[in-house]
């Protein structure tokens, strides 16, 4: 009888187009659950957003199992993760579902890959509620290097639990459920929904944001890639508020896999007292509870006091610094987060 041996292989691409050569459909739409986790994701934000930095793509495999570390170049020897404030989340992606004992392999074999060439790796927004931040953590640290652990974000969701958009309404805020019922009651605003892309529908948003009280898009092109992807895909919802025919708010969200995503909203200014962003939030709420029968909906990254009203779960974005002692580079870091930590339990007690 022979015995086979599978080794482990790790590596690294510096460009999208042998990533996805090795990769195949592995880091597409049909296995990659999850919007962020997908190579056609990040491929996007670093042309629209981040282009000005290197991509590191790490792989490692064993067997059918692989993992996949999208990263950065933002200086002489340091990495971050391939996000910005487009991301929900931000963690390494695996091809299957593999146990614990091979996910810390495969991540602990990128983490020596990483060494070769970085001191320093940061990675955020990390969620917790799969484990993602407590094994990227402990597979560096497994590899050798010096991890640091910190909040970064908060993530307001709403788990559904079944309910219907009613018996969901019904638990909201008073104020807020008087606010949506007198408003519609003067019917000043229309709102719509659309699943697919138009020229004229997005420059409608595009009036929105632009006349907004937000700052300047950062990549309108980025979002326009986007919401057509998505289209295609038909995950797309696009909300638009009206007042006598002139657009005074709108959203951009998906779904997909009994998911909302609320990626963008804005509203005018000058609209304000009519309550447009309010009442087309109430209207795509109802929309994905009451049609796409969502399971959560997920707010995203920031802790506006005003997403309360709408979710009841609050989920922690984590910030991993994580840095190779070995190179007299990440020294001099090492001793700041140390004594910053000995500073911060001084201050707590």
């Amino acid at each position: 009888m022979t015995s086979t041996t599978i080794t482990m292989n790790s590596e690294y691409h510096d460009n999208f187009q042998s990533a996805q050569a090795v990769a195949g459909k592995k880091l597409d739409r049909a296995v990659q659950k999850s919007l962020f986790d997908r190579l056609n994701w990040v491929r996007n934000l670093h042309k629209y957003c981040v282009s000005d930095h290197q991509p590191v793509i790490f792989r490692s495999s064993e067997g059918e199992a692989e993992a996949w570390m999208y990263l950065m170049k933002t200086g002489i020897g340091k990495y971050e993760g391939l996000a910005n404030w487009y991301n929900f989340t931000f963690r390494p992606v695996f091809t299957g579902d593999f146990d614990e004992v091979t996910k810390l392999a495969l991540l602990a074999a990128i983490a020596k890959e990483a060494r070769g060439s970085a001191h320093k790796i940061t990675l955020s927004p990390m969620p917790e509620e799969d484990q993602s931040t407590s094994l990227t953590q402990r597979a560096f640290e497994q590899a050798g290097w010096i991890a640091f652990r910190s909040k970064a974000d908060d993530n307001h969701v709403l788990a559904v639990k079944g309910r219907t958009f009613d018996s969901y309404w019904a638990e909201r805020p008073g104020q807020l459920r008087n606010t949506v019922r007198r408003k519609a009651k003067k019917n000043l605003v229309s709102t719509r929904i659309e699943n697919q892309f138009t020229e004229e529908h997005w420059k409608d948003y595009l009036h929105v944001y632009a006349n907004s009280w937000k700052p300047e898009e950062g990549s309108p092109e980025f979002l326009k890639t986007l919401a057509k992807q998505e289209s295609d895909a038909g995950c797309l919802r696009l909300g638009l508020a009206y007042i006598e025919g002139q657009p005074v708010a709108a959203q951009l969200w998906t779904v997909e896999n009994g998911e909302a995503l609320i990626h963008k909203l804005a509203h005018l200014e000058d609209a304000t007292k009519s309550s447009p962003g309010t009442l087309l939030t109430a209207a795509m709420f109802q929309h994905v509870i009451d049609v796409d029968h969502v399971d959560l909906v997920d707010f995203g990254t920031g802790n506006d006091p005003y997403k309360r009203d709408w979710m009841d779960t609050v989920r922690t974005r984590y910030r991993l610094e994580m840095y190779w002692p070995n190179n007299p580079m990440a020294w001099f870091p090492i001793l700041k987060q140390y004594l910053s930590g000995l500073v911060r339990r001084r201050t707590s007690h």
